[in-house]
């Protein structure tokens, strides 16, 4: 891969202000929506979050939640998929390496951006992790190997840039080790709180590490096929080659998910389990059955598991469907996770008057668009960066 000059990055600058016309109104769009989301979480900081969100002191956690989730396994994953390139030298992946890492910042950047609008005071946050630090509190850690995440992934992506893979792969060590430290403390965020029986479990952890891994492969063949689509670039026979190594590695994590979902529905159902049998009721035939059902399984895992499998991983715009279709699966799969494992009662088992057997919850017009915002946010940079680093690629051809 070619260094990146000043020159290159100049030319690459007025390639992201100019293009097409469907480009220019793409980015318009993209940029406007993320103003509008920022917009919007600046005035709940003002009128108060109690009253803007939908979430409530029984469900604390809602959508803001479930998208950074969403967010942050997604940059892990894209982490690690890129480290089988320039850190464990498969040179299968090396075509799609540099675009992973771009993604992971993209997308993590995302996060931030969405979490500092659910915390009522993200200045604190940022003050008090360094003065004040908490080494008991799974959270404080959380910020701290997240931020030291970004700082390696950001070190790694300018090394790339500049031709330097070597010192690049010893950062992007340290970028995947704090990375899976990361994912795996966010894992422990749930899994350790007894308190929520749906969450509760040492699996949480190596569950998040598999799942994260699987949505890197998904956001690869979502995004690589739609900037080459969006630019008029054509793929070189080398990228499709890692486009259909990480399709592959794609589906057999999907088969492993599908193991992880299985025993995690038998677990909930199994002798009745207090607290756990509820929630799961909720997930396989209650409220939340078609988004589990008809989003976890049929779109994040069965559709694009059968996709690849039948294309033998050859088409690359039926694997690009196949990591869209999984992309809005994962995506259901961290909503759910987030809130069913909230609405059953702690006390659900005394029958105490007044208290509804399993609670509610419905996201506001606020947290939705701050979600939406931070997608958008995220399709922004990605656009951006396909211009600037001109699809991250040493080669590709225009139609």
């Amino acid at each position: 891969m070619s260094q990146v000059t000043s020159a290159t990055l100049t030319s690459g600058l007025s390639q992201v202000l100019s293009g097409s016309r469907i480009y220019t109104a793409v980015m318009f769009g993209l940029g406007l929506l993320s103003a509008i989301g920022v917009a919007f979480g600046l005035h709940a900081f003002i009128a108060g979050h109690e009253h803007v969100y939908g979430v409530t002191r029984e469900v604390p956690w809602g959508l803001l939640i479930a998208s950074y989730v969403f967010f942050v396994v997604t940059s892990t994953g894209l982490c690690l998929v890129s480290s089988l390139a320039h850190v464990f030298k498969f040179k299968a992946f090396e075509p799609i390496a540099q675009r992973a890492v771009f993604l992971a910042i993209a997308t993590i950047v995302s996060g931030f951006l969405v979490i500092s609008f659910e915390i009522e005071n993200p200045w604190r946050m940022a003050i008090y992790n360094v003065i004040s630090p908490n080494l008991s509190s799974n959270i404080w850690w959380m910020g701290t190997l997240y931020g030291a995440y970004l700082f390696f992934m950001l070190t790694e992506f300018v090394l790339m840039t500049r031709g330097l893979h070597r010192a690049a792969g010893i950062v992007g060590l340290a970028g995947v080790l704090s990375g899976i430290a990361a994912h795996s403390n966010l894992g422990a965020v749930f899994g350790l709180l007894s308190a929520r029986e749906f969450w509760h479990g040492p699996y949480m952890p190596i569950y998040f590490i598999t799942s994260a891994a699987m949505s890197g492969c998904a956001a690869v063949l979502f995004f690589t096929w739609l900037g080459y689509r969006a630019n008029g670039w054509k793929m070189d026979d080398e990228l499709k080659k890692a486009f259909r190594a990480t399709a592959i590695l794609g589906a057999f994590l999907m088969a492993v998910i599908m193991f992880f979902v299985s025993w995690k529905v038998l677990s909930g159902i199994a002798g009745n389990p207090p607290g756990k049998f509820e929630a799961m009721m909720v997930l396989l035939r209650g409220e939340y059955a078609p988004a589990f059902w008809m989003g976890e399984i049929l779109l994040g895992l069965v559709a694009p598991f059968a996709i690849i499998l039948a294309t033998k991983g050859k088409s690359t715009k039926w694997l690009f469907a196949a990591g869209a279709l999984s992309m809005i699966g994962i995506f259901f799969m961290r909503y759910d996770l987030v809130v069913v494992g909230q609405l059953v009662p702690h006390f659900h088992e005394l029958g105490i008057t007044g208290q509804g057997h399993i609670f509610s919850y419905a996201p506001s017009l606020h947290e939705i668009m701050i979600t939406l915002g931070g997608m958008s946010f995220c399709g922004f940079l990605f656009m951006a960066g396909e211009r600037l680093f001109r699809g991250h690629t040493s080669s590709h051809s225009s139609h």
